[in-house]
C-alpha cells in the first residue's frame, strides 16, 4: 500500500466520520489524489463511506450502519447538545429541549428529525405529550466519547443559532 493511501486510511481510523475535504486539508493532499486513494481503499473494503445530511463521511470498516449514522450526526455541535441533554434527562419534550438549549424550536426539530431518521432517538406520545428519548443510550454514549465535532461543523452550528436568534427578534 502506498504511503499516501496508508496516511488516508490512518486518518479515517483516527477520525471516524471525517468528511472528504477534511481529509484533504488535514493531510495536505490534493483533492484528486485524495479521491483516487479513497476509491482504492473503498474497493479494498479498508474503509466505509456513508452519505448523511448531504455530506459523505468516511469510517473504518468496524462500524455498523447505525453507528455510522450516529457518528455523523454527533459530529454536529447542536445535535451533540441535544443528545447530551437526552443522556442526562432520558425523556424530554421537544419544547423543553429548545428551552434548555436556548435554541429555536425549528432548529431543534431539524436535529431531531435527523436523529429519528437514523434511529438514534424516537419520539413517543405520552399522557403528558410528545417526548424524545435515545434508542440506545449506552452505544450512543460510547460513540459520543469517540468523536468530537470538527471546527467547521461548530462554525456552521453557531451561524445557524445566530440566524435563529436574529429571526426570533
Amino acid at each position: 500500500m502506498s504511503e499516501t493511501r496508508s496516511r488516508i486510511r490512518d486518518c479515517i481510523h483516527r477520525n471516524p466520520g471525517i468528511h472528504f475535504n477534511a481529509i484533504s486539508r488535514k493531510l495536505d493532499i490534493a483533492t484528486g489524489q485524495t479521491q483516487y486513494h479513497l476509491r482504492k481503499l473503498f474497493r479494498r473494503e479498508d474503509i466505509q463511506r456513508e452519505s448523511i445530511c448531504g455530506k459523505t463521511h468516511y469510517y473504518p470498516p468496524t462500524y455498523s450502519e447505525w453507528e455510522r449514522g450516529a457518528i455523523a450526526l454527533l459530529r454536529r455541535e447542536s445535535t451533540r447538545e441535544v443528545v447530551l441533554l437526552l443522556l442526562e434527562r432520558e425523556r424530554v419534550a421537544p419544547a423543553d429541549i429548545a428551552d434548555r438549549l436556548g435554541t429555536a424550536r425549528s432548529t431543534v426539530e431539524w436535529h431531531l428529525s435527523n436523529l429519528v431518521e437514523h434511529d438514534v432517538v424516537r419520539k413517543t406520545e405520552t399522557d403528558d405529550g410528545l417526548v424524545v428519548e435515545l434508542t440506545d443510550s449506552s452505544t450512543t454514549y460510547r460513540l459520543l466519547r469517540e468523536v468530537e465535532p470538527r471546527f467547521s461543523d461548530r462554525l456552521i452550528d453557531r451561524f445557524s443559532r445566530l440566524a435563529d436568534e436574529l429571526l426570533a427578534e
